[in-house]
């Protein structure tokens, strides 16, 4: 009969290590990233594997009884790949797209057989050529011609008209590693008021360092984007900023596990539904439809009216940056000053 010696043998003392280790909250961190990886999965294939023009906004120029009749069999499409208007003249249309108001307009010349299509590669290379393959089609079945006409062509070194997304993609990564590398390095929860600060104050200087950088890169350095080098250095800092703000928010309500939250909001969310691999008319409605309301998307369409539409029409994408930026603000100092004030009774 054999007798117990009282000592560990490896494989118990391995055991109760992996015991140890695997505890329920550890347990729900592994989950956690389970499902974040298969969430990154599906909404990546799902928003770019299978793209198609969605009510693309797109004017027509004509005689008014021709405009009429061209709007009209284009929103009888099949599949509603374009939203036609009618545009009094073709200067009309180019400044309209230069504002954002169009993503492209065909000029019809009922004197001949050649029309015009005016198109914005500036604005995505995808969607232009995705308009001009649907024009030179309905063209071929009318035997007529298209001649094609780029009134913001995207730079020659952003020849897939990428850099801008790009850009907004390290501005976002800044924010949220900057707000997660304090939360490792301080806790996850800044434990007063006066700490929260301090941690909002270093996001404000690496978030306006990181702007500069990434507009000296693309610009002056690459030769990837025109466009003011100021105002891009603006929009990166706001950027990284609003998402590092809001990181630090969500760790103060939801402590580490904030941090996967905010993954959840900016990347598996925001960056497919950006607009930068596929503008917004390419995407499914659901992503379409959440992509101006999350950072990486508002920053997408600020850096494209930046370096390639004269800032036209980013009013709305900078007010959905600063509400992020301010209710960051709003609710880290927030949690921090309830912290303290639950911890006061504890110290008495």
């Amino acid at each position: 009969m054999t007798q117990s010696t009282g000592a560990d043998t490896p494989q118990s003392s391995f055991l109760g290590e992996v015991k140890d280790a695997v505890t329920p909250r550890a347990t729900l961190l592994v989950v956690g990233v389970i499902v974040l990886q298969l969430l990154f999965i599906a909404s990546y294939v799902g928003a770019l594997h299978d793209p198609k023009l969605r009510d693309a906004s797109f004017g027509v120029v004509a005689p008014p009884a021709t405009a009429q009749q061209a709007v009209t069999r284009l929103e009888r499409l099949p599949g509603s790949p374009l939203d036609p208007r009618t545009v009094p003249d073709a200067s009309a249309a180019r400044q309209q797209i230069l504002g954002r108001d169009l993503d492209g307009a065909l000029i019809l010349d009922p004197a001949g057989t050649t029309d015009t299509l005016l198109v914005a590669t500036g604005g995505g290379t995808v969607l232009a050529t995705s308009l001009e393959r649907l024009v030179t089609t309905l063209e071929k079945s009318e035997r007529r011609s298209l001649r094609v006409v780029d009134v913001a062509p995207a730079a020659g070194r952003d020849a897939s008209g990428l850099s801008s997304f790009y850009l907004v993609v390290g501005w976002c990564v800044g924010g949220y590693l900057c707000a997660s590398i304090l939360a490792i390095s301080a806790g996850a929860r800044a434990a007063t008021p006066r700490r929260a600060v301090i941690r909002l104050g270093t996001m404000a200087v690496v978030a306006i360092v990181g702007g500069l950088g990434g507009a000296v890169i693309v610009g002056p350095v690459l030769g990837a984007l025109p466009g003011s080098v100021a105002a891009l250095w603006g929009l990166g800092a706001l950027t990284t900023f609003a998402v590092g703000a809001a990181t630090l928010a969500l760790q103060g309500v939801f402590g580490i596990v904030g941090i996967g939250v905010a993954i959840l909001l900016v990347v598996i969310l925001g960056n497919p539904s950006a607009g930068g691999a596929l503008p917004p008319a390419l995407l499914p409605p659901f992503w379409a439809a959440i992509g101006p309301a999350l950072p990486p998307g508002a920053g997408t369409w600020a850096a494209r009216s930046i370096a390639y539409f004269k800032g036209n029409d980013v009013t709305v994408a900078l007010l959905v940056l600063s509400a992020w930026a301010l209710a960051g603000i709003a609710v880290t100092l927030l949690m921090a000053a309830l912290r303290t004030r639950e911890q006061r009774p504890q110290a008495a």
